[in-house]
């Protein structure tokens, strides 16, 4: 077994650089070093790992499952010894940390910036680095703390559900004055506006829901957008119905900007679950921010419930 007294420092600093960077030269001018004595040092802590790190190929280089594993623990453990040295030479002692947090898009869109505000208001020494890259239950091995848009899921991370996800028809007031009590003929009419679907055909979440309901509708058409937030603005322009959580968009529901033209919920089996690695439990700054993600989104009342309610599995970027 490797002992923290025989950790090969150097050979790691070289790891993460060239992992970083997916490149030698890259990583010896981000060292100041020399090309061989990068690739010496990957080559060292290769041999003491019994694992190759990189695949190397004419034309390919990249990380083997071995280095995509190594590499954000590393970086992590690097980014946290950084900074708490330079909080001790630049601000005498007071700490500081930075908290990678990844989002989904919609997800970000509609609440990071409230988030950003209300954490820090009372964690002022912790800074939150918000990323949200398009992926549907997966968690970056850099971010410290990810709320993931999932299934209910075994996985081995800990994970908190923040709410369960039930979508529901909006469209922009003029569009919803015209529904009427038949709800055929409105979709019939109005232009659908749909969310990607992961794995799924781009139709699926509307597909699924006017079968279900027992409508005869064509759900073949209409616009797809990327996110739910590109699907809601295009919808507060006045144009097409979209399929969209009430919790993103509790504001325009509340505003009369958006309305619920027909009381049907799509329950779409996915979630939106807060999750960090098992380890970085006794790390104040993620337990901190944990223990106020769940509190925050506990304290929120449900959405009610409506007359008619669907289920619908289904995959979707959100």
């Amino acid at each position: 077994m490797i002992d923290r007294r025989w950790l090969p420092l150097n050979a790691l600093r070289a790891f993460e650089a060239v992992g970083r960077n997916l490149s030698f030269t890259a990583a010896a001018q981000a060292l100041s070093v020399s090309q061989s004595a990068v690739s010496r040092h990957v080559i060292a802590l290769e041999g003491l790992l019994g694992a190759p790190l990189f695949e190397r190929r004419p034309g390919a280089f990249a990380l083997t499952d071995a280095g995509a594993a190594l590499l954000p623990v590393v970086r992590k453990s690097f980014d946290r010894i950084e900074q708490a040295l330079n909080d001790i030479v630049h601000d005498g002692g007071t700490r500081t940390r930075s908290l990678r947090v990844q989002l989904p898009p919609t997800f970000a869109h509609r609440l990071a910036v409230p988030i950003l505000r209300e954490f820090r208001s009372v964690c002022p020494d912790v800074i939150l680095d918000i990323e949200s890259p398009h992926q549907v239950g997966l968690a970056s091995r850099d971010a410290d703390v990810a709320v993931i848009y999932a299934k209910p899921q075994v996985s081995d991370r800990v994970s908190n559900l923040l709410w369960m996800e039930r979508l529901v028809p909006m469209c922009h007031p003029s569009v919803a004055s015209g529904a009427g009590s038949d709800m055929t003929a409105f979709l019939a009419r109005t232009e659908l506006l749909h969310g990607k679907l992961e794995g799924e055909s781009r139709h699926k979440l509307w597909h699924m829901l006017v079968r279900q309901a027992g409508v005869e509708v064509e759900t073949e058409r209409g616009l797809v957008f990327d996110t739910a937030a590109l699907a809601a603005a295009h919808a507060l322009s006045g144009e097409g119905v979209a399929l969209l959580d009430p919790r993103m968009f509790a504001g325009e529901l509340s505003t009369g900007r958006l309305r619920q033209p027909f009381e049907i919920v799509l329950e779409s089996g996915y979630g939106y679950y807060l999750t960090i690695h098992p380890e970085d439990l006794a790390d104040p700054a993620i337990a901190r921010f944990r223990s106020w993600m769940i509190e925050r989104f506990a304290l929120q009342s449900p959405v009610p419930a409506p007359l008619h309610v669907v289920a619908a599995p289904a995959a979707r970027t959100s």
